[in-house]
């Protein structure tokens, strides 16, 4: 017998209960869920609907539960649909006519509702934490190999060398990025639910704004209409995972391309690479393609939820009971890879001196001819025809673009270009990639961390 059977007089069908009960999966809620349990009996004792003996019976009764949950003892029965109702028939258990009392002007729409924000609030708290200690991982990078650099690349063709550290730290820049709408999608998901009741609230006198205290909420709902259909919080945060894991992807792809034997930029340790079960040679980087590959799977749980939202009439609907698997995989899928990319980065060696072998081809330095000939007041456009000019020689005659500029007297003042490194020095405008511009960078990197670090810990 379910919680709700009075009205029938037959029990569920079995392909209807297989279809909707949800204790397989939101099971994982239960300590949220007795969270917002043991706020609503304070609540309803705020109220006056609890004697003080009924309300300390009843968080006595949810602390038992819980500590069931967490020796592993809990036992399912038959007729728990979901974790919430399991919890409320395991209270009654326990305490009788008063555990009866304590879905007391309170419906599974708010309760879910709000058990919901509260474990996502945590989940997106936890992101964004492993988050930052990937971006540590990046820095520590940098300074293991400082001075290191490499060329970077447009369309995957040389074009500048940069610093290591530099692009590193582009990496770090996007991934904060990522915090900061972390954190923006768990301030907008602050609002308490509880006290909407199923859609029009209740006759009795309960206060939402004294268990929204109890729950850390910022407030409670403005309209109970909207507080048990809203899912907005659990969209705008598989978005923010969804590009976060855009984002790991695109760390995962150059992981794959730099240890290579082909560009031969890094290796990763032996604990964070796995071999062949035929080829001995092989050393795969299967952490980065692994975080490649899971970028799909959270943009598609994004977008199976936005389709399921879509057209929902108002207010609560089962349709809405989709929205946790694909927020529950998608927390769990993140942290594997933040936490496994920060490992591999912790791993890897830099082969400085192949990178800068790299970035130290000379076609690299056409722009920095270029921008010499403005330097002397010739027209940009006028000076990147030049250069291109240089360039074409030398591919045509098969030498170097250092060779034809030493042997044209028009450019042989230009030779000290092409000095190892001289075009890494050039790159000296605010946010560029070479030295001098590395120390303020770092400046604004650390503060956006501290500032990142004091909203994810208020």
């Amino acid at each position: 017998m379910t919680l709700w059977s009075g009205r029938f007089t037959t029990s569920m069908n079995e392909a209807l209960w297989n279809l909707s009960e949800s204790y397989s999966f939101d099971a994982v809620l239960y300590a949220h869920d007795i969270q917002g349990s043991k706020a609503h009996v304070q609540g309803l004792a705020h109220a006056g609907l609890l004697s003080a003996d009924e309300c300390q019976q009843l968080l006595e009764t949810l602390d038992v539960i819980a500590q069931e949950f967490r020796d592993g003892t809990f036992a399912r029965s038959a007729a728990d649909e979901d974790i919430h109702m399991a919890i409320e028939r395991r209270a009654t258990e326990l305490a009788g006519a008063v555990g009866a009392k304590i879905h007391t002007a309170r419906s599974r729409n708010d309760q879910v509702a709000t058990t919901l924000r509260l474990f996502t609030r945590d989940a997106l708290t936890r992101i964004a934490n492993s988050v930052l200690e990937l971006v540590d991982a990046l820095s520590d990078v940098g300074q293991r190999h400082a001075g290191a650099y490499l060329p970077g690349y447009t369309h995957l063709q040389r074009a500048q060398p940069v610093l290591l550290t530099h692009h590193l730290n582009a990496h770090c820049f996007a991934l904060l990025r990522d915090v900061d709408r972390l954190l923006d999608a768990r301030e907008r998901l602050n609002v308490s639910p509880l006290g909407a009741g199923a859609i029009a609230g209740t006759s009795l006198a309960i206060d939402p704004r004294f268990t929204a205290g109890l729950l850390g909420f910022r407030e409670p709902f403005a309209n109970s209409m909207d507080a048990t259909s809203d899912r907005d919080f659990v969209a705008e945060s598989l978005f923010a995972i969804a590009l976060l894991g855009v984002h790991l992807s695109r760390m995962g792809e150059e992981l794959v391309l730099w240890t290579t034997s082909e560009f031969n930029f890094a290796t990763l340790g032996d604990d964070f690479t796995t071999g062949s079960s035929m080829l001995p040679q092989k050393k795969n980087s299967d952490v980065a393609e692994l975080a490649r590959g899971k970028s799909g799977r959270l943009v598609g749980n994004l977008t199976g939820l936005l389709v399921t939202l879509k057209g929902l009439p108002l207010a609560y609907n089962r349709d809405l009971q989709e929205d946790k698997e694909p927020l529950f995989d998608s927390v769990h899928q993140v942290l594997l890879v933040t936490t496994a990319l920060a490992g591999a980065y912790g791993s890897l060696h830099f082969n400085a001196d192949v990178t800068a072998a790299a970035a130290n081809d000379d076609l690299l330095v056409a722009i920095d001819v270029a921008e010499r000939l403005v330097e002397e007041g010739v027209p940009f456009r006028q000076a990147h025809e030049q250069a291109g000019q240089l360039v074409g020689r030398a591919v045509r005659e098969g030498v170097s673009l250092a060779a034809v500029v030493a042997g044209d007297a028009t450019y042989e003042r230009f030779n000290d270009l092409f000095v190892s490194g001289a075009a890494l020095r050039r790159r000296r405008s605010p946010g560029a990639s070479g030295p001098e511009a590395a120390g303020e960078q770092a400046n604004r990197l650390a503060e956006t961390i501290a500032q990142l670090r004091g909203r994810l810990n208020a």
